[in-house]
């Protein structure tokens, strides 16, 4: 009895601790609860015992005086039993009910806390795993790429972790909403690395934390090391700000290098969803290799398929898309759609950018016909 006294005090004195990690207060449940089972059966086998009760009218007699439902059709009738029902249920038993109880809602309080503020230790695999954050408008950036991601039908249930130091106050309510969890903590650091599961992950994208500044390249190199030490490299997809610096951080069997461009996130999930294609999409944006050129072409009805056969064979370049007589652009027609346009937009070499004159030879000679010349 002095154990089970000193015990019940130290419960008390527990509950109004100021911190209770989760781990603790899930062992202090543990025991709790196994202490209170024996108990329990103690007074059912008393009961059967004392007051000539079945099993079940002994179990149903310990649980309606444990939880102070008291029915009333059943009750310990001799002065022993009585006694026991005394010191077990009510001496004991409630007590002990009633620290079980506090401590489950403690338990409960704490692993919402721990999830609330990203310390939680969550157990997920083939989970989307992004590692840092922008400098500027993360919320809105956040809600862009992770509505792209569920847009696709491979990752529409794909859970989606973050890994930064920047939302120790929570997520907000627009990220929670579209079921996304975060862990605090830094990618440079293994442990925090192992926190996220990165090892189960499906794809792992490392942010430039400043979009503007090739200083930021220095901590997400530091970042790739660490994952491909720990042979996670080939999951990776990484922004680099210098180009310069793409060298050294490919060098490490990085998956997919980006230049970080905040307004088109669909950047990154195109990398996810089609490896291979980010780097076309990136080509698009600068002039240093392709660039898109409009020609003015007069098409009255040819199909498609033939107006881009004609300009490929002819090594001048890749019809893009096509603008209509009223200067609407249709991009990617079917290929045995007929074309009325007024212009058609290329894709060319910067090195060499055909004339008009050139591209007008290349659909004459295929078609057998003289263009409208409408070069202004």
């Amino acid at each position: 009895m002095n154990k089970l006294t000193r015990f019940v005090r130290h419960q008390k004195r527990t509950r109004h601790a100021i911190y209770m990690t989760d781990r603790q207060i899930g062992r202090s449940v543990r025991k709790i609860a196994l202490i209170l089972l024996g108990f329990v059966v103690l007074h059912i086998a008393a009961m059967v015992w004392l007051e000539d009760m079945t099993p079940w009218q002994a179990f149903w007699l310990t649980l309606t005086t444990l939880t102070t439902v008291g029915y009333g059709d059943l009750s310990a009738q001799t002065v022993p039993g009585q006694l026991a029902t005394i010191l077990l249920i009510f001496g004991i038993g409630i007590t002990l009910m009633t620290l079980l109880i506090s401590d489950y809602v403690d338990f409960r309080i704490a692993r919402r806390e721990r999830i609330r503020s990203g310390h939680w230790n969550w157990n997920m695999a083939e989970h989307i795993l992004i590692v840092n954050t922008p400098k500027y408008n993360r919320e809105e950036y956040f809600v862009r790429l992770v509505t792209q991601v569920r847009e696709s039908r491979d990752y529409a249930e794909t859970p989606i972790m973050l890994l930064s130091e920047d939302f120790r106050d929570g997520l907000p309510d627009s990220l929670r909403e579209l079921g996304v969890v975060h862990v605090t903590g830094l990618a440079s650091r293994p442990e925090d690395l192992q926190r996220a599961n990165a090892d189960r992950a499906r794809h792992i994208v490392v942010l430039a934390r400043d979009e503007y500044s090739s200083d930021s390249d220095s901590y997400t190199f530091d970042v790739a090391h660490r994952l491909w030490e720990m042979s996670l490299a080939s999951k990776a997809i990484v922004e680099v700000v210098d180009d310069t610096n793409r060298g050294r951080i490919r060098d490490l069997d990085i998956r997919s290098l980006l230049r970080p461009i905040r307004s088109y996130p669909e950047l990154v999930v195109r990398s996810m969803t089609a490896p291979g294609s980010e780097v076309v999409i990136e080509d698009m944006f600068t002039h240093a290799n392709d660039h898109t050129v409009r020609y003015p072409v007069w098409l009255e009805g040819e199909r498609w398929a033939d107006v881009v056969n004609s300009i490929v064979q002819a090594n001048v370049g890749t019809p893009l898309a096509y603008v209509t007589r009223d200067g609407e652009v249709i991009t990617h027609p079917d290929g045995d759609h007929h074309v009325h346009a007024q212009s058609l937009l290329i894709l060319v070499h910067t090195e060499h950018v055909p004339e008009t004159k050139e591209v007008h030879r290349a659909i004459e000679n295929h078609f057998n016909f003289r263009l409208k010349d409408i070069e202004r």
